[in-house]
């Protein structure tokens, strides 16, 4: 969330064929322009490795959160997977 064009961001594990896990973020812009090369491009320079990097960025409207107002992982991974 330290990306200037970014309001939340939640990065979650998806299942992956070769490597078991994956990370997948989900962000929002509030209006702002951004797309996963941007938001890669971004990570990797505030120092993270290239195999920590997630492999898709959603942009999504609103991250949804729980009664208690912390994101829901839960439904996030439900969104990512079938």
């Amino acid at each position: 969330m330290a990306m200037p064009q970014v309001v939340e961001a939640a990065v979650v594990a998806v299942p992956d064929p070769r490597w078991v896990e994956r990370p997948m973020a989900y962000v929002t812009a509030g209006g702002a322009t951004v797309d996963a090369g941007m938001v890669r491009k971004h990570l990797e320079a505030s120092g993270f490795a290239r195999w920590q990097l997630p492999d898709q960025v959603v942009v999504i409207d609103e991250i949804p959160k729980t009664a208690a107002g912390k994101f829901d992982k839960k439904v996030l991974r439900g969104r990512a997977t079938p």
